[in-house]
């Protein structure tokens, strides 16, 4: 199955899509990779639907990304007495430790670790921003507030706290279970929920130890102020609009998602852009023109991937999304203006043997019309390095290396193939010649560029490019 797209799908699976059939159809109309996200999901469920992913890739052929998303802190208010109160704009309210039900003058905060860091200022926005506070004293023990917009808080409503970075990290005593359980199943890829600094990451990499790959939610502002740190330590990026939106003026979320996603592109690190993309699909069989617009600027941007969450999990239409979804990035990447923006954005190659052969690449295949570009990649680095450079020619990724092939199905340009290991360098031609005829990239009499790391099977040592002529039998001829 040959993708006609560059950038990648990622569809939440959910109770609208959790059984192999559905996930068939999902993966038939563009999905990529697949989201299982954690904060609605048990360990039970969560085996069972890499099963059914793992079934559909074996029946289709192809090497499919599973994705966990683990829930990260949930920050929440106590109860209330009467389960919710009125307040007024203007009026003092208090969050302390007392576990006694709440009244319309304070509530419990049950996260001592937020009582502790939040200090006079700060802003505390509970339900999504519909109720702000700023905070007017604060003792370690109780925050005194002052309501500044909204006039109602009911239990259990959420916190977000834009001024303030807490001491602890980002995993819970869940997201450690629930990593526990991920490592022992086929997943690819664990996100990391509510990044605020690179520290946040070295517990998750501490236990994954190289297993799976790690992928950090940029939704927080600290998050935001230490970008280039949190990229440096992530093998990917998502840009996650929604507790962005919450914790930051919404206006200033589209500036921030073209500032995460070059950030990002210049790292040669994966990004995501996710959130809302086709939201009124959940009920509705076609979007709204805006949030076509949505998708396209994520594409003409160069983001990776794109990515569905209630529209596929819990949504009426989930496959008609999916193909939607796949059409506007079609439309998008035949639209004249795309190569120009692409170019354009180009980041400069840094001063590695790995990106010079991935520039050079790029710029012979484009000078010479070659057919497609190939990379042969056993840990993932050539075809990272050659995706970062963003050739308008296809790209052909063939590992050895089954989990390396399902991760980089997150990658923009990269068709990834599950192949034999080559013994050397001419089987590795050969092979690189075959393959691109056999799905579809190529035609016998046609050019292709080849890059690999030689000695092969050495990791991270791209620094081998060849032209390969496709002879009449599908290998190389020269």
């Amino acid at each position: 199955m040959k993708r006609n797209r560059k950038v990648k799908i990622l569809a939440t699976l959910g109770p609208a899509s959790s059984d192999e059939a559905m996930i068939k159809k999902l993966h038939q109309a563009g999905a990529d990779v697949f989201r299982i996200n954690m904060s609605h999901t048990d360990h039970d469920t969560m085996r069972e639907l890499v099963k059914r992913i793992r079934a559909v890739e074996a029946d289709q052929g192809r090497p499919i990304g599973i994705l966990a998303d683990l829930q990260g802190p949930k920050l929440r208010v106590g109860k209330f007495a009467e389960g919710k109160v009125d307040l007024t704009v203007g009026q003092t309210f208090t969050l302390d430790a007392d576990t006694t039900p709440g009244d319309a003058t304070r509530v419990h905060l049950p996260h001592p670790e937020i009582l502790e860091a939040v200090q006079a200022g700060h802003r505390l926005l509970i339900d999504d921003g519909r109720l702000q506070l700023v905070a007017l004293e604060a003792d370690g023990k109780s925050i005194r507030c002052r309501v500044v917009a909204g006039n109602k808080i009911s239990d259990r409503k959420g916190v977000s706290l834009p001024d303030t970075t807490i001491g602890t990290g980002a995993l819970t005593e869940k997201d450690r279970r629930d990593l526990d359980a991920v490592l022992n199943e086929s997943v690819d890829w664990v996100a990391l929920s509510f990044i605020q600094r690179p520290e946040d990451l070295a517990e998750a990499r501490k236990i994954a130890r190289g297993r799976v790959s790690l992928l950090s939610k940029i939704e927080k502002p600290q998050a935001v102020e230490r970008l280039d740190e949190i990229i440096e330590l992530s093998d990917a990026i998502m840009v996650a609009r929604g507790d962005l939106g919450v914790e930051l003026p919404l206006e200033a979320v589209p500036g921030i998602q073209k500032r995460i996603t070059r950030a990002a592109r210049k790292a040669g690190k994966p990004v995501v852009v996710a959130t809302q993309m086709l939201e009124s699909m959940i009920t509705a069989p076609v979007p709204t023109r805006a949030e076509v617009s949505d998708v396209s600027i994520a594409v003409f941007e160069g983001a990776d991937a794109v990515m569905l969450s209630a529209e596929s999990a819990a949504g009426e239409y989930p496959v008609e999304a999916v193909e939607m979804m796949n059409r506007i990035a079609q439309q998008v990447e035949r639209d004249p203006l795309y190569e120009q923006i692409i170019t354009a954005q180009r980041p400069v190659a840094e001063a590695t043997g790995a990106d010079a052969v991935s520039l050079a690449a790029r710029q012979m295949a484009e000078t010479l019309k070659v057919a497609n570009i190939v990379t042969y990649t056993a840990t993932g680095t050539t075809g990272l390095r050659t995706a970062r450079e963003r050739p308008h020619l296809p790209i052909v990724a063939l590992s050895p290396v089954v989990q390396t092939a399902r991760r980089l199905s997150l990658v923009w340009g990269l068709h990834c193939v599950v192949t034999e290991e080559a013994q050397d360098l001419d089987a590795m031609i050969d092979k690189a010649c075959r393959m691109s005829v056999e799905e579809g990239f190529a035609r016998a009499g046609e050019r292709v560029i080849v890059t690999a790391g030689v000695p092969l099977r050495t990791p991270g040592a791209t620094n081998m490019l060849r032209i390969a002529y496709i002879g009449s039998d599908g290998l190389s001829a020269i």
